[in-house]
């Protein structure tokens, strides 16, 4: 007769079952947690209306060929001032000519985020020269979307910025 110790463990097929479920169980919440983390930290809307932008795709088109027809420019830059970030657009003619007595209509995107985002008011420095003021600007990539009135035309242009500069 054989005499079996009481230390010894044999593996049933309900252990096997148990593991499993188990296993595949972690496997399934995990992955569930991780849906609802991404949905719900981003949007996946980068526009509002995106389906009626695309609609208008055509009319935007053409309105994009009419202002490059205009030949203004814009280069936008963030730089250090002492109550924080500064946001600096230079806007010019074909012929390099400052534009003076814009309005400029812009808001500061994070794309990841749109509780991020903060409108936009530009000051003239003359000659051209436009400042905002942004006061404490956490690090990152960041779009600056804006729209430009000036002799009755009108300008829109974006920029990727990053903060804090490299300089």
């Amino acid at each position: 007769m054989s005499v079996r110790s009481a230390t010894s463990f044999t593996v049933r097929g309900w252990h096997v079952l148990a593991s499993m479920i188990l296993f595949f169980g972690i496997i399934i919440a995990v992955n569930v947690w991780f849906a609802f983390a991404a949905v719900g930290t981003f949007p996946g809307e980068d526009v509002p209306h995106s389906y009626l932008q695309g609609l208008d795709y055509n009319q935007t088109l053409a309105q994009r060929r009419a202002q490059e027809a205009s030949g203004w420019r814009a280069i936008a830059s963030l730089t250090r001032s002492a109550s924080g970030a500064l946001l600096e657009v230079d806007l010019r003619t074909r012929e390099g000519v400052g534009i003076a007595g814009a309005r400029i209509d812009a808001q500061l995107r994070w794309p990841a985020d749109v509780r991020r985002d903060r409108p936009l008011n530009f000051t003239s420095l003359g000659g051209g020269r436009y400042v905002a003021h942004l006061g404490a600007l956490p690090p990152g990539d960041w779009q600056m979307r804006a729209h430009a009135v000036a002799e009755s035309k009108t300008f829109d242009f974006d920029a990727d910025l990053t903060w804090p500069t490299a300089s």
